[in-house]
C-alpha cells in the first residue's frame, strides 16, 4: 500500500488506429523527464497546465451543447452507468475530480442526501464557474466547488467514499502522481471510477471514428465555439492518452485493488474501476 504523500500544489490545470496523417515521430514517450505531451506536441511539463487551462476557458461557456453535439448525447449514458457502477449511497463522501459543469456531481447530490457531501473538483476556474452557476440554478445548494489540481488534491487522507474523473484524466501532466492523489484521499473500501476516451475495439470503427474525430470534430467546434483548435487537441489528447489495459495497470501501481474496465460504445470509452 502506497504511505501517504505531501500535498503540494503545483499551479493550474500509442494508441493503434491513428490517421496516416498523424506525427508518428512525435508521439513516443518524451525521453526528457521535463517535457511530455499536449496532444501530439511536446512541450514542457510546466507549460502543458497552462495549454490545457486556455483550451477549456476557451471552451467552457458552450461545453455542454458540444458535449451533446459530439457524443450524440451518448454521454448521458456513459455517466448514468459511471453512477450505477459508483454504489453511491445516503450519507456518503463524493469527490468528482474534473467535474466540469457538473453532470455527475448533481446525480450524486441526489443520491447522498442531505447526510452526505458531494465536492465537485476542477482545476479551471471557468469550467468550475460554469458548473456552479448551473447547479445553483437548478436548485443544488448542497454541493461543494474546489478549484484543485488532481496531482495533489487538497483534502485529508481517507476522506471519501467515492471518487470520479470523467474525461480529465487525459489532460493530467502526471497520470500516476494523480491516481496516488486519489487514492490517499480516498477510504479504505472506497472506490475511483475513471471515465475517459479510450481505444476502439475493432477497426472499422477505428477508422470511422479517426475520420470523425480529425475532420468533423474540429469543424464542429469551430461553428460552436469559433475554436477549431481545441478541438482538435481534444481528438489528440485522445488518441495519447493510455489504453484500457494500461491504465488498468497504472491503477494496480498506484495501489488499487480489484481493478477493472467496462468498454462503452466499442471501446471509444471506458469505466475503469479500482477499490482501496
Amino acid at each position: 500500500m502506497p504511505p501517504s504523500q505531501p500535498c503540494v500544489p503545483t499551479g493550474e490545470s500509442r494508441q493503434s488506429g491513428l490517421p496516416d496523417f498523424c506525427p508518428i515521430a512525435d508521439m513516443a514517450t518524451p525521453q526528457d523527464e521535463n517535457l511530455t505531451h499536449f496532444g501530439y506536441k511536446t512541450v514542457l511539463k510546466e507549460e502543458k497546465a497552462t495549454k490545457v487551462a486556455e483550451v477549456f476557458h476557451s471552451v467552457a461557456a458552450k461545453y455542454d451543447l458540444m458535449n451533446d453535439l459530439m457524443s450524440m448525447g451518448i454521454h448521458r449514458l456513459w455517466k448514468r452507468f459511471t453512477i450505477t457502477l459508483s454504489g453511491v449511497r445516503r450519507g456518503m463522501q463524493v469527490l468528482d475530480i474534473a467535474g466540469g459543469t457538473g453532470d455527475l456531481a448533481r446525480a450524486f447530490a441526489r443520491e447522498t442526501g442531505a447526510t452526505g457531501r458531494v465536492v465537485l473538483a476542477d482545476i479551471n476556474a471557468s469550467m468550475l464557474n460554469v458548473g456552479r452557476d448551473k447547479l445553483l440554478d437548478q436548485g443544488f445548494t448542497g454541493v461543494e466547488y474546489v478549484q484543485a489540481n488532481a496531482e495533489c488534491l487538497p483534502f485529508a487522507d481517507n476522506t471519501f467514499d467515492v471518487i470520479t474523473i470523467a474525461f480529465g484524466l487525459r489532460n493530467v501532466t502526471d497520470k500516476d502522481a494523480a491516481l496516488r492523489s486519489m487514492y490517499r484521499v480516498l477510504k479504505p473500501g472506497g472506490r475511483l471510477l475513471v471515465l475517459e476516451f479510450s481505444k476502439p475495439l475493432y477497426t472499422p470503427l477505428s477508422k470511422i471514428y479517426d475520420a470523425y474525430s480529425f475532420s468533423i470534430l474540429p469543424a464542429m467546434g469551430q461553428m460552436v465555439t469559433q475554436d477549431a483548435e481545441s478541438y482538435r487537441y481534444l481528438a489528440e489528447s485522445i488518441r495519447m492518452h493510455p489504453d484500457q489495459e494500461t491504465l488498468k495497470g497504472m491503477m494496480a501501481n498506484a495501489g488499487f485493488v480489484n481493478c477493472d474496465y467496462h468498454n462503452l460504445t466499442g471501446g471509444i470509452v471506458a469505466l475503469h474501476r479500482g477499490f482501496k
